[in-house]
């Protein structure tokens, strides 16, 4: 048997610390790269366009995930009344509660770019809808994208319970 001189430990050893890195279990992945579908799921503080409201994020029961308004901190117009769902393009919803919004709909996990996508979001403050992509920045935001005719705009939602 023939021993390694001084000059060949050093590319050995390389060699085997790559190895080790490139085929490491997933738990060494960081927690970004370990989502579950359900991971999503909870409330949301969000401020937008000079509001702010929380939503619920949840489950259907297709696997699909949707988002509905809980409440907006002016939710009462001039008059004192709950302000409802004016601007929305389905004039059968335009007497929905402004507190009761369903603001996105369809949104499927997507394991391959560990992010929610293929949905929809609709913006009630400009009265429009959009293509929908979620994903959880480092600091456990979740960033939400809205993408329509390829403009995008993202806005960030601070989960605050699951």
């Amino acid at each position: 048997m023939r021993l390694l001189t001084s000059n060949q430990i050093f590319p050995v050893a390389f060699f085997l610390s790559a190895a080790v890195l490139l085929f490491a279990p997933s738990s060494f992945l960081s927690a970004q790269d370990s989502r579950h579908p359900d991971d999503i799921t909870g409330v949301y503080y969000v401020a937008h366009e000079g509001e702010e409201s929380r939503v619920s994020i949840f489950r259907e029961a297709d696997g699909t995930f949707s988002a509905q308004v809980l409440w907006i901190r002016d939710s009462l117009d001039r008059n004192g009344k709950l302000r409802l769902d004016e601007k929305n393009p389905d004039r059968s919803l335009r007497n929905t509660p402004c507190n009761r919004i369903l603001i996105m709909k369809g949104l499927k996990f997507n394991s391959a770019k560990m992010r929610w996508d293929d949905g929809k979001i609709y913006d009630p403050t400009r009265g429009i809808r959009a293509n929908v992509m979620c994903e959880f920045e480092p600091d456990c935001r979740l960033r939400v994208r809205g993408s329509i005719l390829g403009i995008s705009q993202s806005v960030y939602w601070d989960k605050i319970s699951d």
